[in-house]
């Protein structure tokens, strides 16, 4: 199937005009101008860019992974697919030992059926100072036996576990899921500068949801912001959603780190897609109003309610370039930078790579998702 558009985004280039040549799931080919022969399909005035890899989402569409339903996962990832996001990594939040371990058995199910790409662990080895919306009575220090347990049950399924560096046993645990293979990142934190820096030393390298659960920067005590932000082997989630972060905050961070160190993603929870009510995250009730979760009865933001077309639209408006070079940039913030930063074959329309893009009409809304070479929202429809 050869596709043809007004602009195409690949390999951190702008083709415009530019054509794409699928097969068996596949891309082909790729390049700028003419295509090699005539197209299947020419979407005209749109914009063609890898599909979205979000490596941070709790749920969507009335669903949430810490049911450890396979009925739940699927509900929410036919959302987030209708979006744009192509791969996606199920984040569990706090939990018993015994919940958390039955959790992850279902979820590492769900990863070998091909409907999730990966297992994030967001606790239980968090700061109960900043916890958000996590259950301080159930965050615990990291047990080694425990971390035996979870791997055993997973099976090769934990992309990214989040601790919190200052528990105790935290720097022994981040050492050994590394040396398991399992990515590691800072996050729901009150640890020191020096805390954060032991940490990256351990092998930590991604900071979730940077500025939120952490530790705020002080004048004398920098806490794990600067230290994440000055260390270039650290990849910096960041929720452009329009509620976690003020613009100025996403473009001071761009000014700061290199280009390939951004990841947005969602932080999206069940109700994302949903009217406003009641839900939950994982044992926590969390209230949404006006599309807002706060953990409930509280003024504490509960993750967010974003799709990954959302936290997009948002960088390019408030990212400060000009349009094309902020199309280039956000989109190897969406589906790159993402990729790599968890070992993902996904991020790039390159020969090889999977069939994986999201087509954006002038408005850069969602018209077409193409996920394995499969439209799951074909233009048009």
């Amino acid at each position: 199937m050869l596709l043809t558009a007004d602009t195409l985004i690949a390999s951190a280039e702008l083709l415009r005009p530019g054509w794409i040549d699928l097969s068996g799931g596949k891309v082909a080919a790729v390049g700028a101008g003419l295509p090699p022969r005539t197209a299947d399909r020419e979407l005209g005035a749109v914009t063609v860019m890898p599909g979205f890899v979000d490596t941070h989402s709790h749920g969507g569409g009335g669903g949430s992974f810490s049911a450890a339903s396979t009925a739940d996962t699927s509900a929410a990832v036919a959302l987030h697919r209708r979006h744009g996001t192509t791969t996606m990594i199920a984040s569990l939040v706090t939990a018993s030992p015994d919940d958390l371990l039955h959790e992850v058995g279902a979820l590492a199910a769900d990863v070998r059926a091909g409907l999730i790409d990966g297992i994030h662990l967001e606790g239980p080895w968090l700061s109960t100072v900043r916890c958000g919306a996590h259950q301080p009575a159930l965050m615990r220090d990291p047990d080694p036996a425990e971390i035996d347990r979870l791997l055993a049950a997973a099976a090769g399924t934990i992309r990214m576990v989040t601790i919190a560096p200052e528990r105790p046993g935290a720097l022994a645990a981040i050492r050994q899921f590394v040396d398991a293979g399992v990515v590691v990142a800072v996050g729901h934190t009150e640890a020191t500068y020096e805390q954060t820096r032991a940490a990256i030393a351990a092998g930590a390298t991604v900071a979730t949801h940077l500025f939120n659960a952490m530790r705020p920067i002080d004048r004398r005590e920098p806490g794990p912001v600067i230290a994440l932000i000055e260390e270039p082997s650290v990849t910096v989630e960041l929720i452009t959603d329009g509620v976690h972060l003020d613009p100025a905050i996403y473009r001071h961070v761009m000014r700061s780190v290199r280009p390939d160190r951004i990841s947005l993603i969602t932080d999206a929870m069940a109700a994302t897609g949903m009217p406003d009510g009641r839900y939950q995250l994982g044992p926590v009730p969390v209230d949404v109003t006006d599309g807002v979760a706060f953990v409930g009865g509280t003024d504490t933001v509960a993750g967010s309610t974003a799709t990954m077309d959302q936290v997009v639209r948002f960088a390019l408006a408030h990212c400060g370039l000009d349009r094309d070079d902020a199309l280039m940039l956000v989109a190897r913030q969406a589906s790159l930078n993402p990729a790599r930063a968890l070992g993902l074959p996904a991020g790039d329309l390159i020969p090889g790579a999977a069939a994986d893009l999201v087509v954006l009409d002038q408005d850069l809304s969602v018209t077409g998702v193409l996920r394995r070479g499969v439209w799951e929202l074909e233009p048009g429809a």
